[in-house]
């Protein structure tokens, strides 16, 4: 018989924070993290962001200041995010928040390699 995969992790905790620009979260695996709002909204999993083919997707800019409005819960698998710049669409899986959560630093300094290479400057941190 074939080994299965694991399951994957599950969030026991998500919880806005700090005016709604941060999300903390806790996997059952131990794993936490807190990702800022401007994180989440420049690595969104929506087709608009990731695009419909091969690469790297569409480089979003200017979310600075997002914030999160509000959380949606989609089944026992992933939750929407809505952000107060109109942006709602793509599930944020927990596989998905499980990979930003793990590989935040990562992607980050991507993101900020990306925007350099535009020519663009970054003035928050994260």
């Amino acid at each position: 018989m074939p080994d299965r995969a694991p399951p994957p992790p599950v969030p026991t905790e998500l919880t806005l924070k700090r005016n709604r620009r941060e999300l903390g979260i806790v996997f059952a695996d131990g794993l936490s993290a807190v990702l800022s709002a401007q994180f989440l909204r420049v690595h969104s999993p929506s087709a608009e962001v990731t695009g419909h083919g091969a690469g790297e997707g569409v480089l979003v800019t200017d979310k600075e200041n997002v914030a999160i409005e509000r959380i949606d819960p989609v089944g026992r698998y992933a939750v929407r995010l809505v952000f107060d710049d109109g942006h709602d669409t793509g599930l944020y899986t927990w596989p998905i928040l499980h990979e930003f959560c793990r590989d935040r630093e990562r992607k980050w300094q991507r993101y900020l390699a990306r925007l350099a290479e535009r020519g663009r400057a970054h003035s928050a941190e994260e």
